[in-house]
């Protein structure tokens, strides 16, 4: 029935064709053309994967949510691998940026992060659907575009300046995996993360006072920071981006 949905359950992908997909008009491959756009696919895909979690995204998933039959999707859509580019690519638009960059490349590479961070808490399933892209549409090229502008001010050459938001964007993308299964996790344990957080210190305090722990005993006992989710991920992402020119 579904040609993308056995592929994904077999473990298989499917290529995808960057032109044909992003360059090619939108238009049925034979037939008449279909009752849906491919836009409306991509908006349902979305939806469903918000609320259900990317495994729930199936071409069957799809039409049913959308009332029309499975095989006239594939016209616009070929298979699941090109739906998933994409959903990835609809919410990189949700991205809110200024028309050119402040000069302050530091700032605006933090205002990139966090926007990145709301659209992953927005769309929880992204940071896992990062992996498996296999190219970058319209939405993402523009804010490819706006960080390597952002960069210029730090004297990096091009190349490198890729490589770094690459970098930037994988931190974001991975933290936000921990910060988001931590979340389920504390919600299926049926604990409040301050319950949570005071059972952990427990914990560590008397594995510290074991002796056996030197180091983490002194970490421990430091001054420590706000552990709120936002203010952790401030902390890093400062980290991160002070790293990157620090001359500059």
């Amino acid at each position: 029935m579904a040609r993308a949905d056995s592929a994904a359950s077999s473990g298989s992908a499917s290529r995808v064709d960057p032109e044909a997909l992003w360059l090619a008009a939108e238009r049925p491959r034979r037939g008449r053309p279909p009752a849906r756009s491919r836009a409306e696919i991509t908006a349902a895909a979305v939806a469903i994967a918000d609320t259900e979690g990317l495994a729930a995204v199936t071409m069957r998933a799809v039409a049913a949510r959308l009332g029309t039959g499975t095989m006239s999707l594939y016209s616009y859509v070929p298979n699941k691998e090109t739906l998933l580019e994409l959903m990835i690519d609809e919410v990189s638009g949700d991205h809110r940026l200024p028309v050119e960059p402040s000069g302050d490349w530091r700032s605006d590479l933090r205002r990139i992060a966090h926007e990145q961070r709301a659209i992953m808490r927005r769309h929880p399933w992204l940071p896992a659907a990062l992996p498996a892209r296999q190219t970058l549409g319209p939405n993402t090229l523009a804010v490819l575009d706006y960080a390597l502008a952002v960069m210029t001010p730090t004297g990096l050459d091009a190349q490198a300046r890729l490589e770094t938001f690459s970098l930037l964007t994988g931190f974001v993308a991975s933290h936000m995996s921990y910060e988001l299964a931590q979340e389920r996790a504390i919600e299926a344990a049926g604990r409040t993360p301050g319950e949570v957080f005071d059972a952990q210190t427990r914990y560590l305090r008397s594995a510290v006072a074991s002796g056996n722990y030197a180091h983490l005993a002194q970490a421990l006992t430091a001054p420590g920071g706000n552990q709120n989710p936002q203010a952790v991920f401030d902390r890093l992402l400062d980290r991160v981006i002070n790293g990157i020119a620090p001359e500059a």
